[in-house]
């Protein structure tokens, strides 16, 4: 399943959202305290990849879930229904794959199998699965499931803080399977909770000894029973909720991108560790041992010990370790292969790496400080997914932020990557990591005076300081260095600028509309390569016309910025619709064929009489009649400079053929009217 939007309602500061479309990138843009990290929390909430109790070392944290006291926005606390639990957080849409809706039709039977489904959890925690009525009926009332969950203990306060968390915890699990109704999964938490509890319980001696040992007594006891009713409940369809459930995208949500630097003194990080005290730089040091299969106390014995057979022995294991971690990261870093190295002296730890371009031995604390948080980011996030990112949806909270702009723009690449097997949303405020050529990918949060945070693609609509970043990105990249001037007009290529410059000047030796004087024709290197250049001069609020030809390549174009982006529809023209030609329609369509021709005869001159081939814009039947005649490649741009030659070698546009005149009349007034001028003469 893949997700396509998403909603939040009524948490923290989002009243409602909307429905947010979301591409395999999607970037989440506003100020601070806007309301993204709350919509990335939200989504996350719906469905988290989080271990199982005990299944992480130091941890017994059971899901994340939604807390109506802590995440009710407080302005509308007074408000809320008498139902407020039932009130949906965050609902998601999917789109299901072929093979996934082969497998729906075989459980249910049914002949007609939509293309999505959704996903909601409330505040109660139950997650709902939304089908067409005929595939999912009769969903078990939740009310009934909170009843059975009753036959299991509470938590009371006379236990032991430790054991309380734990018992907590292992609850909550339970629940949260029980409400999607994943009875296998519940059948195999018995024996790992209770060695849990049983971990967590009080000294023998403590006044919470018993009462621990009793609660032990009744889980164990009414945990059957309870699964055993759980299963009786009416589920006429509950493989297929089942089915979703499982296939339901799990969502990572990373917020902490602890930097590494690869060295460490043991003693200290131990001692720190014994005493509950780890600082962050401790834990990012601990999550590589055990990356690496790598324990602590046995590193500090090697420092502790001389050379003998047996700390020769426990240093092969180190190496072993960094072996490990070397096959972990293969393949993460595009540009080289790394492979790591440790060395342990006395009670100092080092991080080498090395690489297929230099193979001498580098400490980590010394590469650059973008590498040294790329390294620690990956290391992070194999982490938080046990090494595996296959069918997880990745959220991060402001990657990047303490990175160099190079190193911004180097970290986006990265991200480029993991998008193309994973759905990844990210928030930022930082210019240099937004990627102009994608503008599709852009949502802003803007802070609306009654509804909170909402989510928009309109950069017109957003706040001050949201426009203020997209604004900042659309001015700082070196690439779009080109001279603008107040009023500019886009075009696809170098040629067609030079055709409209000849034709404008003819027009206007003849007394018609040409081109305004002090209009700049800007030309790109094709339709989706004018998309940047238009937004930058929106960001420097210039004046702006963009001009595409009339194929799928500019219909994309100009349906990217109408619809995705800040554009008006009369200011994106297609060449076709400018002169009232429905076909498909580029610059070389305003001459006729047989005048065309000509400048392909004068361009390959030893080819006798050509037949054009095919439909489609004149170029394209030229070029397809050129391959026809053993021409390889044939070149678009060499016919363009000679037709333009010709052009400029005409006085007025008299010397044009009629066709011509009068599309080119019409196109000039079409464009005039996109900058808001009046028509002033006729043909």
């Amino acid at each position: 399943m893949e997700l396509i939007a998403f909603r939040v309602s009524m948490y923290k500061g989002i009243i409602d959202s909307g429905w947010v479309d979301v591409n395999n990138l999607t970037v989440f843009v506003g100020k601070n305290e806007s309301g993204k990290t709350s919509l990335l929390k939200a989504l996350h909430k719906l469905n988290p990849y989080k271990p199982k109790p005990g299944e992480m070392a130091n941890e017994v944290d059971g899901p994340e879930l939604y807390k109506i006291e802590d995440e009710w926005p407080r302005g509308l606390w007074a408000e809320k229904p008498e139902e407020d639990k039932e009130h949906k957080v965050c609902q998601a849409e999917f789109q299901l794959l072929d093979e996934e809706k082969e497998e729906l039709r075989t459980l249910t039977d049914a002949e007609k199998i939509p293309d999505t489904i959704k996903v909601s959890r409330n505040y109660a925690n139950q997650l709902e699965v939304i089908f067409d009525e005929e595939i999912f009926l009769d969903e078990p009332d939740p009310a009934e499931i909170d009843t059975i969950f009753g036959m299991l203990p509470q938590v009371q306060d006379g236990f032991n803080e430790g054991f309380k968390k734990c018992a907590a915890d292992c609850l909550n699990e339970v629940k949260h399977l029980a409400n999607e109704r994943r009875f296998t999964e519940l059948e195999q938490l018995v024996e790992e909770h209770e060695r849990l509890l049983r971990e967590n319980r009080a000294h023998r001696d403590d006044y919470s000894f018993s009462i621990e040992g009793e609660f032990i007594n009744q889980y164990l006891k009414g945990f059957d029973p309870f699964l055993h009713n759980l299963r009786q409940l009416p589920t006429p369809h509950s493989e297929v909720h089942k089915y979703i459930i499982k296939h339901l995208p799990t969502f990572i949500y990373m917020d902490d991108y602890r930097t590494f630097t690869g060295n460490a003194y043991l003693k200290d990080i131990q001692s720190r560790k014994n005493e509950n005290r780890s600082t962050e730089a401790d834990k990012t040091f601990l999550m590589l041992l055990e990356l690496s299969n790598l324990d602590l106390n046995e590193l500090v014995r090697i420092g502790e010990m001389s050379n003998t057979v047996e700390s020769r022995k426990l240093l092969w294991d180190v190496d072993s370790g960094a072996t490990i971690l070397t096959k972990k990261i293969e393949g993460r870093f595009p540009q080289r292969n790394y492979k790591v190295q440790y060395r342990v002296v006395n009670s100092l730890f080092f991080t080498y790496i090395t690489d297929d371009h230099d193979a001498s031995l580098i400490e980590l604390a010394e590469r650059s400080k973008g590498f040294q948080w790329d390294f620690s980011f990956e290391l992070m996030l194999m982490h938080q997914t046990k090494g595996t990112l296959k069918g997880c949806i990745i959220l991060l909270d402001e990657p990047g932020l303490h990175l160099h702009p190079t190193a911004q723009k180097g970290l986006l690449s990265s991200l480029e990557k993991y998008a193309e097997e994973n759905r990844l949303l990210y928030t930022t405020h930082l210019p240099y990591m937004i990627d102009l050529k994608h503008p599709g990918r852009i949502r802003v949060l803007r802070e609306t005076e009654n509804d909170g945070s909402v989510v928009t693609t309109d950069l017109v609509e957003s706040s001050r300081e949201a426009r203020f970043v997209l604004e900042a990105a659309l001015g700082m990249d070196a690439s779009y260095s080109f001279l603008v001037a107040d009023r500019n007009l886009v075009v696809e290529g170098v040629h067609d600028h030079y055709i409209l410059a000849e034709l404008s000047d003819l027009l206007q030796a003849d007394g018609l509309d040409g081109l305004p004087e002090d209009v700049r024709i800007t030309p790109a290197t094709g339709a989706p390569k004018a998309v940047p250049i238009v937004t930058f001069m929106i960001g420097q609020n210039l004046d702006v016309v963009a001009l595409f030809d009339s194929d799928q390549a500019g219909r994309n174009a100009k349906k990217e910025l109408v619809e995705k982006w800040v554009m008006a529809d009369t200011h994106a023209i297609l060449l076709g619709d400018a002169v009232g030609v429905n076909d498909d329609f580029a610059i070389e369509d305003l001459f006729p064929a047989e005048f065309y021709l000509e400048d392909v005869g004068e361009t390959y001159p030893k080819l006798n009489e050509i037949t054009l081939q095919g439909d489609g814009t004149l170029w394209k039947q030229v070029n397809g009649a050129l391959k026809k005649k053993g021409i390889k490649n044939p070149n678009k741009g060499s016919v363009a400079k000679r037709l333009q030659k010709r052009l400029s070698s005409m006085k007025n546009a008299s010397e044009l053929p009629l066709e011509t005149q009068e599309k080119a009349i019409k196109l000039f007034q079409t464009i005039r009217a996109a900058f808001g001028e009046e028509k002033t003469t006729s043909s």
